[in-house]
């Protein structure tokens, strides 16, 4: 008799798929998996790390380690903080050099004032502004390596990671996928997006990209994602408009207003994390000092999107050299 000599290998991998609200968004994982069970037992595991993380660095949750950590400045000396918040911290920082303070986990003091003027349709008013300004920058947060602790310089400072926090769980997600013996894994938190490896018998993991609604069906498309992460930061749907101009969501950190709109960068790297505060960094920046930032980044491409005039709306599209199809291109926006 002839002996059945399939392997693991050849057995179909079962796609699942799981959600869950969290860090304000609705999150999805989807895995394949050897058998249903184990699939199942991965997304509820990436998940649970995803909200063990939000309790972490959430500047939402009055109870998060971030908050509470924003709550004791100015402080004399260092205090400990977790594994978590330490590796963070540490790369925002490295993200802040980077992109000359274009990227700040210090700007909490400017996000709380931009909410409040989002909600009220009026800028802030210039004392409000400068106190804020006076609470930001790198001189604010002082990271001590040995012993190893976090020091916060100045009163009414407050860290916001809101930048970065979102792609550091897209990866801690995809690592405990990893460990779980799960190699084909897609995390979406609700645009941010990171994949492990492609799906059975695909290149990558189909994404679309549609940065501003409205615009050209050239300017849309999508990508195929394998072991890479891909974001998108703009104001396509949180923007204000204060007398007569449209203003995003995204707070510049040196000027605490929320940058010129309709616009958007799309950020594709090796991890969410890169992808999602380089993201935040070049739309800050821009399409000329931003593309400079994306090209000086190993492994990263971006492009950038925006829309132009009052009357026959211009939409600009410019990318870096390894996004495909390099240059700039202006079309007009169809109404």
């Amino acid at each position: 008799m002839k002996k059945n000599t399939m392997s693991a290998a050849d057995v179909p991998l079962v796609r699942i798929s799981g959600g869950r609200r969290l860090m304000g968004v609705p999150w999805t994982v989807t895995v394949y998996a050897a058998r249903p069970a184990a699939g199942e037992r991965g997304v509820a595991a990436a998940l649970d790390e995803v909200e063990r993380l939000e309790a972490i660095l959430s500047d939402y949750r009055p109870d998060s380690e971030l908050s509470r950590l924003s709550a004791a400045a100015p402080m004399e000396s260092p205090v400990p903080v977790s594994d978590e918040m330490w590796e963070v911290l540490t790369r925002a920082v490295a993200f802040r050099d980077a992109s000359d303070g274009a990227f700040d986990p210090t700007v909490g003091p400017l996000t709380t004032l931009w909410r409040q003027s989002r909600r009220s349709g009026a800028l802030p008013l210039p004392a409000k502004l400068d106190a804020a300004r006076a609470a930001v920058g790198a001189g604010a947060l002082v990271l001590v390596a040995a012993p190893r602790g976090v020091r916060l310089t100045r009163p009414r400072m407050r860290l916001d990671l809101g930048g970065i926090g979102m792609g550091y769980a897209i990866d801690r997600a995809l690592a405990i996928l990893s460990e779980q013996g799960i190699d084909s894994a897609l995390v979406d938190a609700s645009g941010d997006v990171g994949a492990s490896g492609a799906p059975p018998g695909e290149e990558g993991w189909r994404i679309a990209i549609d940065p501003i609604p409205g615009t050209p069906a050239a300017m849309t498309g999508e990508v195929l994602l394998a072991h890479a992460a891909i974001t998108t930061s703009g104001d396509a749907r949180q923007s204000v408009a204060i007398g007569g101009r449209r203003y995003s969501h995204i707070v510049d950190p040196r000027t605490g207003i929320g940058i010129d709109g309709p616009a958007a960068v799309t950020v594709i790297a090796a991890d969410a994390t890169t992808a999602d505060a380089l993201a935040t960094a070049a739309n800050v920046l821009g399409p000329v000092r931003g593309r400079t930032l994306l090209e000086n980044q190993a492994g990263c491409a971006g492009r950038f999107v925006s829309v132009d005039g009052d009357g026959e709306r211009i939409v600009r599209e410019v990318q870096t050299s390894r996004w495909p199809g390099v240059g700039e291109r202006t079309r007009p926006l169809q109404r």
